[in-house]
């Protein structure tokens, strides 16, 4: 009784821990962080292997170090003369694109050359397939005053979903742009990311939220504005189902609790067409017919991925990628319909519940220890296959983390709960071993094997011990006057009452029959003799109960025997104390000898 309830409380308090562990919000934090690396080890794979094709109609136009020199050279300064980017953007609309995307902020009004701010907020009321960016932040109100934004560049969005909040995504302050291009287009995305807390972007949200209206992201326009041009159909107001579902046409965007969509990596650098501003500019102003690209119906991104010029990212398959080349994967996502969907909490809940059935039962068949460990780790490595594969062909985020540690605990657990088992059906099969089923004493190969340690002890240290063996008197005339059930009633009485009256350190076993005996630990004759008439006057002066409601009385003849004057051996101290036994009988019974 005392060993179950042992094991209830140790059970009791080692999933007490186990579950104040897992909801610690710092361990939370921390799991989550590590589930976020093992998606990076997979994104990382899959761009190596080269397992997604980035879309052939994205092309970037890129200022990087070279142009970043040649510009300086050139011109002289940087932020490159809007005049220049004029130029840019008229080149590249005389090749037709699809749209261009200018991830590039032009704030601020240059006071000193007014005409090129016009020259280029005039570009944006002369095409209509060029979206620009904008950037929200939180500088404090004395530093910037908020500004309100035209209603042209909000978005209708409804939430229906209870676990995305838009609102993680919400800022107090905006960076405007010239008001020329303000004026001139709607065509104005932000370039806000989200980056998880290991300063990594792995997502980014569709729309962002600033004075409580929806504005979108810089991708997701262009995403939009692409669609259009392959005849989908967008709605003006933007759903979020129940599922946190966000549909553009046939596409689905998969958000998450913050309102972000995670994405899918094409290439580890460089997965697009880059071609380097200068020699743009080289064929504009120098006329150089080197180099040239065919533009059409290509969607165009223009940006910076020279170090210097800071818009660098770290993402899941690069520590350095330019932030344009992160734009323009978002768009690729929306083109390929190809967002990460991250199952939830209750999917992984259900795969760490069959792992850690599967491992149990693991545990239960396999009779080694090192197989079963081996067995069960097979297992959830074939799971981790499992989860790179439902990425790999069906962008499915399965975590891998919390099953691991599921069916870590578990392993440990139900190896912990087996040998506890094994450890309680040893006791148990050891106890039947040297137990008599119906007295409940030791029995007699129990009695022999004690007898000899307690010799060898004995003759090691140079003490004493006694042996009583005993008998019930007359009990076959007993057993034929009451029955055999009141004799077995008789023996287990006779049994209890000699243990009540011994120490816990002497050993009483039923020697054979309505033979009992008694090893006295650490006794000399004396005291043995003493003990044999004490227990001798209870058992004859007490009333035992028989099965039928009567009560009965029995006597009992002892004999004593002390080593190693009385013997030396198993053998001699028996017959000592079987002789002296029988002398008892012979003398009259109910006494000691």
């Amino acid at each position: 009784m005392l060993k179950k309830i042992l094991y209830s409380l140790w059970l009791f308090i080692f999933v007490f821990c186990i579950v104040t562990f897992i909801r610690n919000t710092n361990f939370q934090s921390f799991i989550s962080m590590i589930e976020d690396k093992t998606f990076d080890i997979r994104q990382r794979i899959l761009a190596q292997n080269r397992t997604k094709t980035p879309s052939t109609d994205i092309i970037i136009v890129t200022f990087d170090d070279p142009s970043y020199e040649y510009i300086l050279n050139t011109y002289g300064e940087w932020p490159l003369p809007r005049s220049i980017y004029v130029k840019l953007i008229d080149y590249i609309e005389g090749h037709k694109p699809n749209s261009m995307v200018l991830d590039i902020m032009f704030v601020k009004s240059a006071k000193s050359n007014a005409h090129d701010d016009a020259m280029l907020s005039e570009v944006f009321n002369k095409y209509d397939n060029i979206v620009t960016a904008m950037n929200l932040d939180n500088q404090p109100y004395d530093v910037r005053k908020p500004e309100d934004l035209p209603d042209k560049l909000t978005f209708k969005v409804i939430n229906n979903s209870k676990k995305v909040n838009l609102y993680s995504n919400s800022y107090k302050n905006c960076r405007l742009i010239i008001d020329g291009i303000m004026k001139n287009t709607s065509d104005i995305g932000l370039t806000n990311v989200s980056r998880s807390d290991d300063g990594v972007l792995r997502k980014i949200p569709p729309v962002l939220v600033y004075k409580n209206k929806y504005y979108p992201q810089l991708g997701f326009i262009a995403g939009i504005k692409y669609l259009k041009s392959q005849n989908q159909k967008i709605d003006n107001t933007f759903v979020i189902d129940e599922k946190s579902r966000l549909k553009l046409g046939d596409r689905t965007m998969y958000l998450e609790p913050d309102g972000s969509a995670i994405l899918n990596w094409y290439g580890t650098n460089k997965s697009y067409l880059y071609i380097p501003a200068y020699q743009l500019l080289k064929a504009i102003e120098e006329g150089n017919s080197k180099y040239n690209y065919n533009f059409k119906n290509k969607v165009v991104y223009i940006g910076t991925s020279a170090l210097s010029l800071y818009d660098i990212k770290t993402v899941p398959i690069s520590k350095n990628l330019p932030g344009v080349e992160v734009q323009a994967t978002y768009l690729n996502n929306i083109i390929d319909n190809n967002f990460i969907h991250k199952f939830g909490k209750v999917c992984t809940f259900m795969i760490s519940l069959i792992i850690g059935i599967i491992t149990v039962i693991i545990v239960l068949k396999i009779n080694s220890a090192l197989v079963g460990a081996l067995s069960a780790i097979s297992v959830y490595i074939g799971y981790l296959f499992v989860s790179y594969y439902a990425m790999k062909y069906f962008n499915a985020w399965l975590e891998t983390v919390y099953p691991f540690l599921i069916g870590l605990i578990t392993l440990i657990f139900s190896y912990i709960v087996k040998y506890l088992i094994k450890s309680k059906d040893f006791d148990k099969q050891y106890i039947l071993a040297t137990t008599d089923g119906l007295t409940e004493l030791y029995n007699h190969r129990y009695f022999k094997e004690q007898m000899r340690q307690m010799i060898e002890q004995s003759t090691r240290y140079s003490t004493l011990f006694s042996l009583i063996i005993l008998d019930i008197d007359f009990f076959k005339k007993f057993n034929d006057t009451y029955g055999h059930q009141a004799g077995d009633a008789i023996l287990k009485q006779v049994a209890q009452t000699l243990k009540r009256n011994v120490r816990s350190s002497d050993i009483v076993c039923r020697y054979g029959g309505e033979e009992m005996s008694i090893i006295l630990t650490n006794t000399d004759y004396n005291t043995a003799v003493y003990i044999a008439e004490k227990i001798c006057k209870r058992i004859a002066n007490n009333a035992f109960k028989l099965p039928n409601g009567k009560e009965a009385s029995v006597t009992i003849s002892l004999g004593v025997s002390t080593f190693p004057k009385d013997g030396i051996s198993v053998e001699e101290m028996i017959e000592s104390a079987d002789k002296r036994l029988y002398q008892a009988k012979e003398t009259g019974r109910n006494k000691v000898c």
